[in-house]
């Protein structure tokens, strides 16, 4: 399935499933009944605020990302859209304002609770265990395992070897999912830039996220794999996981994203459907270079 074809986000809401996305089981809406219908936002951000000494990174930022949502993320180098992923994710607090999951308040929370509260990311630059293989690399991400603790080894060894098993079924299905099947009994350090950027959105996907946040996942990725990438982000979408992108490419942008936000020196400039963020003046001055995209 390519991305001409392939599901597509045109409208904010979570686009029908496609054929490929469904050999995925556990997936949000992977019982046929589709996205869930919550009138609390999956995320929720409300002037929140960050300072480095004089530089204020995030400067009173506020959204909401509505449950099975893809919202894009724009604006130019230095616009502080990585540290507002930080703020969400946890890897930093903010100084002000509150960053809510699903409605609850996580500002202060560290970046493992909020995983546990079904978010996960993606890094610009993917790091994977190099030595280890591509598998080895998706096992190392399922969450809440009972074999990792010591007394669990020791008193509650099925269900160890049973969350082992399913752990193993569900990275082999995202692998064929991502088409990294063949490579999965070879070293990490083997594959491309393109390939590191889907064995990390399934190391993701490993997670069982209901949110995800994607770090510009075009960055560095041959053009004749950035279709797939592209098909594959809208098919986890239309599973009902929730999405928030980073992305300079705004091609791929409009072919995800129903609504973007753009940022500047820390600030939200504009909002609204990607054809006309892009053509406003403010936007084309700060982030697209003087030519409307």
């Amino acid at each position: 399935m390519t991305a001409e074809n392939g599901p597509r986000r045109n409208d904010g809401q979570a686009a029908a499933a496609g054929p490929a996305s469904s050999r995925v089981a556990g997936w949000p809406g992977a019982n046929g009944q589709g996205t869930r219908q919550n009138s609390v936002p999956a995320l929720a951000v409300t002037d929140a605020s960050i300072a480095f000494g004089p530089l204020r990174a995030v400067d009173r930022m506020s959204f909401q990302l509505d449950p099975g949502g893809m919202l894009g993320l724009i604006g130019p180098n230095g616009a502080g859209k990585t540290t507002m992923f930080n703020l969400i994710a946890g890897s930093l607090k903010p100084d002000s304002g509150t960053i809510a999951i699903g409605g609850v308040p996580v500002q202060s929370e560290a970046a493992s609770r909020r995983i546990s509260r079904g978010l996960a990311r993606t890094f610009q630059i993917p790091r994977p265990f190099a030595g280890m293989t591509v598998l080895e690399n998706m096992l190392t991400a399922p969450q809440g395992q009972t074999g990792e603790r010591l007394l669990g080894n020791l008193v509650r060894l099925k269900d160890v070897r049973r969350q082992e098993r399913a752990a193993v079924e569900r990275a082999e299905e995202l692998l064929e999912f991502l088409q990294l099947s063949r490579l999965a009994g070879e070293e990490a350090r083997v594959l491309s830039g393109g390939q590191r950027k889907l064995l990390e959105l399934g190391r993701a996907m490993m997670a069982e996220p209901q949110i995800i946040l994607l770090d510009e996942p075009a960055a560095g990725v041959n053009p004749s794999l950035l279709d797939f990438i592209i098909d594959r982000i809208a098919a986890i979408n239309a599973r009902g996981i929730t999405v928030l992108l980073i992305e300079h490419n705004m091609d791929m942008i409009k072919r995800l994203c129903g609504r973007v936000l753009v940022m500047a020196s820390g600030r939200l400039l504009a909002e609204g459907a990607p054809q006309d963020v892009s053509r406003d003046p403010a936007v084309i001055e700060a982030y697209l270079g003087g030519a409307p995209a």
